[in-house]
């Protein structure tokens, strides 16, 4: 990591679950994220009662969650959000799980995992390259 200026720039490495390059500002959360039924694919809202993201929208942001947790339709469900133009720009998770890997990868939104999420803050600007995270 290196500082100056009171800013922080700090890379990480990760596995690949699936390709791409993106860019953009931080939603983050220690809790499992369930697309189908946690996220309206229509507006990209967090509508799953009592989550700590609720009424945060996820479009347009790189969404930072441990894993995924429900249905297998919640892969078509961050298909649809990808299709309404609501999807996040990309995916960082500390363990990926096969819900959100198959959804990532039919929506062409980039994905990685084995990251210390730890290090990432929501309002962080984070550079996703494949399995590189540059966080800023």
């Amino acid at each position: 990591m290196h500082r100056s200026c009171g800013e922080r720039t700090m890379e990480l490495r990760g596995r690949i679950i699936s390709r791409g390059i993106a860019e953009g500002e931080a939603l983050k959360t220690s809790q499992s994220i369930s697309f189908y039924g946690g996220v309206d694919p229509d507006t990209s809202e967090i509508i799953e009662k009592g989550h700590e993201l609720e009424g945060e929208r996820v479009r347009a942001k790189i969404l930072v969650f441990p894993n995924g947790k429900g249905s297998t339709v919640g892969s078509y469900t961050l298909y649809r959000l990808k299709k309404n133009g609501m999807a996040p720009i990309g995916i960082i998770n500390k363990e990926c799980e096969t819900v959100v890997a198959v959804g990532a990868i039919i929506s062409e939104i980039p994905c990685v995992d084995k990251i210390d999420i730890s290090k990432i803050r929501t309002g962080d600007i984070v550079h996703i390259n494949n399995s590189h995270v540059i966080i800023k």
